[in-house]
């Protein structure tokens, strides 16, 4: 069919919007690997599709329309997106392996005062500046910023999750007290309602079970439920009352027929005896 034959308000669908599936956008440092599994399992008939996105991307890829939901880290920016907070990080300092902080399990804020730290422009902590001394200029990118740590230019205060994303040999991390932390969250377009969908992946992500997730999956369940027709016992098992109710009402009468029975059992024993 040419440009020309095609209908104009018939347009092509949109394979991304198509109904049938979930797009489910992720920030880096965020693992939803496990949640995916449970969702697999669940509705196999409706395939999830992971798009990796920058914290910058995440928000826009909602409102868009090129995700259904988003993990994506706190805060939200905006009345028209919805959001559940799903886990806070641990904040690391990422060092060399030969530096002084690499001997210690856990360092202060104020244990950097004297230390250059970089301040990538993709941070995800939310602060204006880092403890210690603010480096001349800002790496773009936290991977940026981790190849200068490794430079021995600096150090950087990142998640648990990005410090493990970005991980090298000749580079490790140590719990960071006394500063903010990364909230991971799960966010999606506002509505009064939820879309079934997204509601399955919430119920998913709270671990809710199967039984009483709200989703489309939960509703059809309640309806094979109501469908099903009401026992009005096992199959034949009227017949067998009756039986019974029959054989203890002739249960009567065959305990007197036993006695004529008896008496005509013992008449065929042979003839009555004659009282003397």
């Amino acid at each position: 069919m040419t440009g020309s034959d095609a209908s104009p308000s018939a347009p092509s669908p949109d394979p991304s919007a198509d109904s049938s599936s979930f797009r489910l956008a992720y920030v880096p440092g965020v693992t939803p690997s496990k949640w995916v599994r449970i969702w697999n399992e669940r509705l196999p008939d409706v395939p999830l599709t992971l798009h990796a996105v920058t914290p910058a991307e995440a928000f826009g890829a909602l409102r868009e329309g090129t995700a259904d939901a988003g993990l994506v880290r706190l805060p939200v920016d905006g009345d028209d997106l919805s959001a559940i907070p799903l886990y806070t990080e641990t904040t690391v300092v990422v060092v060399p392996r030969d530096h002084l902080f690499a001997a210690v399990e856990e360092v202060a804020a104020d244990d950097l005062a004297d230390e250059l730290v970089l301040h990538p422009l993709d941070d995800t902590l939310g602060w204006e500046r880092p403890p210690g001394r603010p480096a001349f200029e800002r790496p773009a990118t936290t991977a940026d910023a981790v190849e200068l740590v490794a430079a021995g230019i600096g150090l950087l205060v990142v998640p648990q999750s990005l410090a493990r994303l970005h991980h090298r040999k000749d580079l490790t991390y140590r719990t960071l007290t006394g500063v903010p932390q990364s909230r991971v969250a799960l966010s999606w377009p506002a509505a009064d309602e939820a879309p079934d969908l997204v509601e399955e992946f919430i119920g998913i992500v709270r671990g809710r079970t199967v039984n009483s997730t709200r989703g489309r999956r939960a509703e059809e369940s309640r309806g094979r439920k109501e469908q099903k027709p009401v026992k009005s016992g096992k199959p034949g098992a009227g017949s067998r009352t009756s039986g019974k109710s029959a054989a203890r009402r002739g249960g009567g009468s065959s305990g007197r027929g036993a006695g004529g029975s008896g008496s005509a059992r013992g008449g065929r024993g042979g003839k009555p005896r004659r009282k003397s």
